[in-house]
């Protein structure tokens, strides 16, 4: 159990009280993200759609789960909108391509032997890891810088080596090992990013 959360439990005075305290600290951890750095990911998402780039993203675990929400969120707008959207891909979903290459060559090379034959120069990878420590997600983003791309990462703790390796970082900082809040942290920028974005596209189309 999260050290802070085990704390919260056991100064709850059952679930009604954990509930509240739990929504409390994570309106806390939400209000510290800089919220220029999410101001800058937008734009890198507008810049890439602009351009007619590919927008990947990539995770473990929970944050596989948010990698496919949000790609999905994402992919959506252009239709929602009725207008040019986001060219985007998970590479958290091939089932068959992870688990191949996870038994042939290693899990750290999940995401990027699938980039080998699809990134290109001026794409963009959003990674998602709460440790930022995860070697699949940090071969991947260096692959990205390599093939002359954009590294965003989203990350939680103090950010790991992901959150110092990317171009552009969203940090949630928490004490280590808090995943639960982290996680939510993620799923809420998704939904704040796409509804901005969304916005925004019709704006320009009315």
């Amino acid at each position: 159990m999260d050290t802070h959360l085990q704390k919260i439990l056991e100064q709850s005075e059952g679930l009604t009280d954990f509930y509240q305290s739990y929504v409390d600290y994570l309106h806390k951890l939400l209000s510290r993200i800089d919220g220029k750095s999410v101001e800058q990911v937008v734009n890198v998402f507008l810049e890439a759609r602009k351009n007619a780039k590919t927008i990947y993203f990539v995770g473990n675990g929970g944050s596989a789960a948010t990698a496919s929400h949000f790609s999905q969120d994402l992919a959506q707008l252009g239709n929602k909108v009725k207008c040019e959207g986001f060219r985007v891909l998970s590479l958290t979903d091939n089932v068959s391509h992870i688990t191949a290459v996870g038994n042939d060559y290693g899990y750290e090379s999940i995401f990027t032997r699938q980039m080998e034959f699809l990134f290109n120069e001026g794409d963009v990878l959003v990674t998602i890891s709460a440790s930022g420590n995860s070697p699949n997600v940090i071969n991947a983003a260096k692959l990205a810088q390599k093939r002359g791309g954009v590294a965003v990462a989203l990350t939680g703790f103090d950010g790991g080596e992901l959150g110092k390796l990317a171009d552009h970082t969203i940090l949630l900082q928490t004490p280590k090992g808090e995943y639960g809040p982290v996680e939510d942290a993620h799923l809420i920028l998704d939904h704040i990013i796409t509804s901005y974005l969304m916005h925004q596209l019709k704006s320009k189309e009315s």
